[in-house]
């Protein structure tokens, strides 16, 4: 089950991070995304009420995969766990976040940014490394990163966007992590679910073209 999750967000390419989205409009930016063909979907638990998120995208969305973001310590993990986080994402290389997510069988995609860090959180029991803050480097430094350990699926985050999505597939990305470019704060704010879903979709098809 592990390995089927994660193959389904390689497979679509895509992860819509949740940040800050009050739970009663996650849902409905869940939704958005999932219809423009996005397969995985990131509530950060420094949201307010994330885990309450989390639950309420399970219980509706069946053509994607949900997860929690920022995980920091192993209770946070645990928590995510039991509200139905179907994967793990981490800004840094936490042991005991791997360990948990190890232990109950839940993909774990972890910070990274050095080459040393990146092979530390795959030796650890990482699915992924996510690159992060990928803004900073760019697609060159994931390029450079997966040169020399081309084991490691690598996951850029941080500045992911429509506009170079396709550049960080090309690098070599199995996927990449796209907060406000996809989940816009002022259009959750007026309700405009549809201009989400506009974001989303346009990320989807950069990705699918870099593949091709």
């Amino acid at each position: 089950m592990r390995t089927d999750r994660f193959d389904r967000i390689t497979d679509g390419g895509v992860i819509a991070i949740l940040r800050g989205v009050a739970r009663d409009d996650a849902v409905a930016v869940a939704d958005a995304v999932v219809d423009a063909g996005v397969t995985a979907l990131e509530v950060t638990a420094d949201t307010p009420n994330a885990m309450s998120s989390i639950e309420a995208i399970s219980d509706r969305v069946d053509d994607a995969l949900v997860g929690a973001g920022t995980v920091l310590d192993a209770e946070t993990a645990r928590a995510a766990q039991l509200a139905g986080a179907e994967f793990l994402v981490t800004p840094t290389v936490n042991p005991d976040v791997i360990r948990t997510a190890n232990r109950y069988g839940t993909p774990v995609v972890v910070g990274a940014y050095t080459p040393t860090e990146a092979l530390e959180a795959y030796q650890a029991g990482a699915d992924a490394v996510k690159i992060f803050p990928a803004k900073t480097g760019g697609p060159d430094h994931v390029a450079a990163i997966g040169g020399p350990l081309p084991q490691i699926p690598l996951v850029p985050t941080g500045g992911v966007g429509p506009s170079n999505a396709a550049d960080y597939v090309r690098a070599g990305a199995v996927a990449v992590g796209v907060g406000s470019s996809i989940v816009d704060t002022e259009a959750v704010s007026d309700g405009a679910f549809d201009a989400i879903e506009a974001n989303a979709r346009a990320v989807v098809e950069a990705v699918s073209a870099a593949r091709d």
